[in-house]
Formats: structure tokens, C-alpha cells, sequence
């Protein structure tokens, strides 16, 4: 999947995408960027076996991980590094194995310490689950 430039600088562009694409847990998971703007940020996965729950449905920790990696994105895409410190997570519907899902974060507020971000999680054309997020501060990105 080749990866969206949606007005951020350059270099900060690359070094997210590139970050992204190396991140271990993503890699996993096969989590993928497709877009990044100003405080927001479009990544994909499409589900598959690997991510069944014991009753053979898209467990729900591979959308709540999508959904805090789109948050955490789209506050790195204001070139802030930060953690989750609190989450809170509403599965409105299942997904089918096969599907893409495509997680949609969003910065709601950055303040100096505590930056509040929200995403949506979708299968197709389908809202599957919403979030909710508060992040801590640690840093600038130096790229």
C-alpha cells in the first residue's frame, strides 16, 4: 500500500512512513499506512486467520490496536511522540475475516502535556468501533 501525503512536511511524512513500516508489532499485526495529515491518520489491515478470536471472528484487540495506532499516528504527524495513558473503546459491530479495516485517527486537542485524540474504525463502508484516547507527552519528533 503506498502511503498518502496529506499536507505535512516532507521529511516528517517520510520518517513516519518509514517508522510505520518498521514497527514491530504493526509488522505482526500487518498494519499499514495510507494516509497522514495534519493530525490525523488513515492506517489499514485487512484481516485474516491469523486474527480469529477462539470462536473464529476478527478479535477485537487487533481493532482496538488499530484504532490507538491511527490516535498515536495522527498526534506523531504533529511531530509529538507520545503514550497512551487512557482508552476507552466501544465494538459497535464485527468485521469478516477477509476484510480490510481501515482505522481513522484523529487529534482532538493538543495540550502541553496531554494531547486527546479519538478514532474510527471501519470494515468497508461499516462503523465498527469507535475510541476514545488521552496520550502523554513524551517528547519532539527529530527527524
Amino acid at each position: 500500500m503506498k502511503a498518502e501525503n496529506c499536507g505535512i512536511e516532507e521529511g516528517l511524512f517520510k520518517y513516519l512512513v518509514d517508522s510505520i513500516n518498521h514497527t514491530p508489532y504493526y509488522r505482526l499485526l500487518g498494519i499499514e499506512i495510507a494516509k497522514v495529515g495534519k493530525g490525523t491518520a488513515e492506517l489499514a489491515v485487512c484481516a485474516n486467520q491469523n486474527h480469529a478470536n477462539p470462536l473464529g471472528a476478527i478479535h477485537g484487540g487487533l481493532i482496538m490496536s488499530l484504532a490507538d495506532a491511527a490516535m498515536g499516528n495522527a498526534i506523531r504527524s504533529l511531530g509529538i511522540k507520545g503514550v497512551t495513558v487512557d482508552c476507552s473503546t466501544s465494538l459497535i459491530s464485527g468485521a469478516l475475516l477477509g476484510e480490510q479495516l481501515v482505522g481513522k485517527g484523529k487529534v482532538l486537542k493538543a495540550g502541553r502535556n496531554i494531547i486527546f485524540a479519538e478514532a474510527e474504525v471501519f470494515a468497508g463502508e461499516q462503523l465498527i468501533s469507535t475510541s476514545k484516547a488521552a496520550f502523554f507527552k513524551t517528547g519532539e519528533i527529530n527527524y
